[in-house]
């Protein structure tokens, strides 16, 4: 089935469960929070396509861990979408409901060249490490996958190699720093580095040096409205929702 077919379906289901409860649902309103790294852009995506299928209104905003924490303990978000790891603890703490965390789609860290140079073979740990000797400059960024990449060049025994060539993007994405030539290579999630205009993502980190970043959703246990906030939930779990993670970059769970 097509995206656009998916997205009608979707559509279609949700119009037959309002019919069945009793007649058309009335129009909800929620607050998505999320972090930051490949959500803006996904949920971008993502969050008019619902608006779209439901008539509900989503209110969005990316920020940071702790502000994060801060509007589900006083109310302010309906759901929240960031790291597993984050959702989890705030389940924990009461601040995400009980029962209420999600797994959407799982990022994994790429391989990008500015769009029409040379991409050197990087499909083995071996030759990763001798593209990255041979590179001028390499790009990553303070983030997780950028944490990712230190323990990379650990690993393959370059750290001190890889400091005189570091380009350590901050405040924009890796890909920026590749499209301007600042980075001969570099390394970003797949999901970040796609839809940076002059980029060519090639690859991802090969075998063993590969990580999983996973991304959940959260029902805030304050939410104002509770069930838009399942709705949207169920619907990032829809065919239409996974073929734009797919087309993102993001594996499925």
């Amino acid at each position: 089935m097509r995206p656009m077919s998916k997205f009608i379906a979707f559509t279609a289901a949700v119009c037959l469960a309002a019919l069945a409860s009793g007649g058309p649902a009335l129009a909800g309103e929620i607050t998505v929070v999320t972090g930051g790294g490949p959500l803006p852009d996904v949920m971008g995506t993502l969050l008019p396509m619902f608006e779209k299928a439901t008539g509900n209104k989503v209110n969005f905003a990316s920020k940071g861990a702790p502000a994060i924490t801060a509007d589900l303990k006083s109310g302010a978000a309906d759901v929240v979408i960031t790291n597993t790891e984050d959702v989890d603890n705030l389940a924990k703490s009461g601040d995400v409901a009980a029962n209420g965390q999600t797994l959407l789609m799982i990022s994994k860290v790429g391989i990008a060249v500015k769009a029409g140079a040379p991409k050197p073979d990087v499909s083995t740990p071996d030759k990763l490490k001798a593209a990255l000797t041979a590179a001028k400059t390499v790009g990553y960024s303070l983030g997780s996958s950028g944490r990712h990449m230190q323990k990379v060049f650990q690993d393959l025994g370059i750290t001190d190699m890889i400091k005189s060539k570091a380009v350590v993007v901050q405040g924009r994405p890796v890909g920026a720093a590749i499209a301007s030539g600042e980075a001969q290579i570099g390394f970003q999630q797949v999901a970040e580095l796609r839809p940076v205009k002059g980029v060519d993502q090639f690859a991802e980190l090969p075998g063993a040096l590969q990580t999983k970043i996973p991304y959940s959703a959260g029902i805030a246990a304050k939410a104002k409205d509770p069930a838009t906030a399942r709705a949207l939930v169920t619907f990032l779990r829809s065919a239409a929702a996974q073929d734009v993670l797919k087309r993102k970059g993001m594996d499925l769970p």
